[in-house]
């Protein structure tokens, strides 16, 4: 078949919409399609040296009239721009929250020679920012006029139709969020060292040996509910001497420093920031926290799995598709002494954590391989434009 010529529009934040449009983007050009990635700036993890995939600034004005800057209305410019000189044959944007809203403006200021719109919903541009009533009526307008809509989860899918009142839409497809498993790989030999060289002074007070070490990854921001990591790390360390490293940045962190502080845990925390190389760390922990609020997937706890880390955290929104009982502990939501027992009862028995931690890795090689979550990507574009303009979602 001939090669697309695709667009991604994105954010190029560290959270699971930014990195999986960049995945996205760099995979489906190493298959040999060309790829325009539309962002405000480059994505935080790192393109691969490719002909065939190109990245697209959008400038925003900041002229003096603007209250705030006009985003929307510089990313439809553009699409235009890139839909024009590159031909797009299919422009899949991530978030839909304003990105849908500029493709269809983009639309209709190409005409006939815009390309099919496919929309990817991520989680909180349905269940939070999208309902707001501020944005409710105009994000479910632009939505409905996309050619395709995928989503990562059933849950996700669910409460698209619910809170956007959608009609049943056989267009609305489950895409699962993928893992280069290549990357995100467990070690060899897991040293707990290589993360103790983290910590100051090790992070260890005397006689508590090698002890576990806690992981969590995300963007800080209050559905995170990143305090709760310390809460689970007091009430382990009353029985455990784990560690916990967290990386990441965002509104929550120094708040949860603060708690970290209050309970005398400073030391036993180590703040890492935004870490491109944060797999390198990973591999070697004993488990990851999830305690959010929501998850529409949870691409966070997929990493952690493929990298042979058994993930602890709520039962909330699709994070039960992606975490079972044989990879890792999902509890009743909030429940932070009932997460805090789950970690305990894993990271205090080896042979148990050890198992946990092959079957994620299993569990990743078997559903959420990149390559034919790839493949599933280039069909579905495919069969969006063999329909006849208007017969989308």
């Amino acid at each position: 078949m001939a090669p697309l010529s695709i667009g991604i529009v994105c954010f190029p934040s560290f959270g699971g919409s930014g990195v999986v449009a960049a995945e996205l983007a760099a995979g489906l050009a190493g298959r040999g399609h060309r790829v325009h990635l539309i962002a405000t700036a480059p994505p935080q993890r790192a393109l691969p040296e490719c002909e065939r995939l190109r990245f697209h600034a959008v400038a925003v004005s900041d002229y003096p009239l603007f209250d705030h800057p006009p985003y929307e209305l510089a990313m439809a410019s553009v699409i235009v721009e890139v839909a024009t000189e590159h031909r797009l044959d299919v422009l899949n944007v991530h978030y839909a929250v304003p990105h849908a809203v500029s493709a269809y403006l983009a639309r209709q200021v190409l005409g006939e020679a815009a390309p099919r719109i496919v929309t990817t919903l991520h989680g909180t541009d349905v269940t939070r920012v999208g309902v707001h009533p501020r944005y409710r009526a105009i994000t479910r307008f632009a939505v409905t006029q996309s050619d395709g809509v995928t989503v990562p989860s059933r849950f996700l899918r669910a409460a698209a139709y619910e809170s956007f009142d959608l009609p049943p839409c056989p267009t609305i497809e489950i895409m699962p969020n993928f893992v280069d498993t290549d990357h995100f790989a467990p070690t060899t030999t897991r040293d707990r060292g290589v993360l103790d060289r983290l910590f100051d002074g090790g992070g260890r007070e005397p006689g508590e040996g090698d002890a576990p070490l806690l992981f969590h990854v995300s963007n800080f921001r209050a559905v995170k509910r990143a305090g709760d990591l310390i809460e689970v790390l007091d009430r382990v360390r009353r029985e455990c001497p784990v560690r916990l490293v967290l990386v990441g940045d965002g509104p929550e962190r120094a708040s949860v420093a603060q708690r970290a502080r209050e309970l005398g845990l400073s030391r036993q925390v180590c703040f890492l920031g935004q870490r491109a190389d944060f797999a390198e760390y990973l591999r070697h922990a004993d488990g990851f926290l999830l305690p959010s609020e929501t998850e529409s997937f949870g691409l966070a706890a997929l990493e952690a799995l493929s990298a042979g880390v058994p993930v602890f955290g709520y039962r909330v929104g699709g994070l039960p598709e992606v975490v079972s009982d044989e990879v890792g502990r999902l509890v009743e939501p909030f429940d932070v002494d009932a997460l805090a027992r789950a970690v305990l009862e894993v990271v205090s028995d080896p042979a148990r954590a050890s198992a946990l931690g092959r079957a994620a890795r299993a569990r990743a090689l078997g559903q959420f391989r990149r390559e034919p979550a790839l493949e599933r990507y280039e069909a579905y574009f495919r069969r969006v434009l063999e329909q006849p303009r208007g017969e989308g979602t």
